[in-house]
């Protein structure tokens, strides 16, 4: 059960998400539902390919093709004046995203009985993955290099998860919440990661 809550909420946001950013871009339909699906389920790719799932296990979750499929839609089908009042809302669905996709990575990655060094980096692929393709593909420098606190949030609820910090459904949503929580405050905040300095 929490397993197919999280992939639906992390579906939902991470392929509402690829829209908003397609809508940015002025794409058209089929640029729409490329970025769109890209984000969805980039990071569980890169979470199969790395943890030596069969790759074509993806195409099995036709009911989450679908939940992306009428998310993208329905972020086609708003009026692009109001672009102005979605930008903050495609940050706040693809922290949703990062938050719920690192956590079933990491909880995948466990049932599959990976250490813990493993256990953080499916965390960080599933959860930023989608989304570094997705900027990809817009022409965009990825977010996970340059913006506000990213991917680190991810690997640290990978570890959490790693350590066995986290028992339940109600830690695992306290959890996605923190993530949320951390990743909004930092781009409220701007924290950043330490970046090389380009003067002498």
């Amino acid at each position: 059960m929490i397993w197919e809550v999280l992939n639906f909420i992390g579906t939902m946001a991470f392929a509402i998400s690829g829209a908003i950013i397609a809508m940015e871009e002025d794409y058209d339909i089929l640029g729409f539902y490329v970025l769109g699906f890209t984000t969805a389920f980039g990071g569980g790719a890169f979470r199969d390919l790395f943890i030596g799932i069969p790759i074509e296990d993806i195409w099995s979750q036709s009911h989450l093709f679908i939940v992306a499929f009428l998310s993208i839609t329905i972020i086609f089908l708003i009026p692009s004046y109001l672009l102005k009042y979605w930008n903050k809302w495609g940050i706040f669905f693809d922290a949703i995203g990062l938050a719920t996709f690192a956590v079933q990575g990491a909880l995948y990655a466990v049932q599959a009985g990976a250490p813990l060094t493993g256990v953080i980096a499916a965390a960080t692929l599933t959860g930023s993955g989608g989304g570094m393709l997705r900027d990809v593909f817009a022409g965009r420098k990825p977010m996970i290099f340059r913006a506000e606190i990213y991917a680190l949030w991810a690997a640290l609820g990978g570890l959490a998860i790693g350590l066995g910090l986290i028992h339940g459904p109600w830690a695992i949503g306290i959890l996605v919440i923190m993530i949320v929580s951390l990743r909004m405050l930092s781009v409220r905040y701007k924290w950043r990661l330490p970046r090389h300095s380009t003067t002498r």
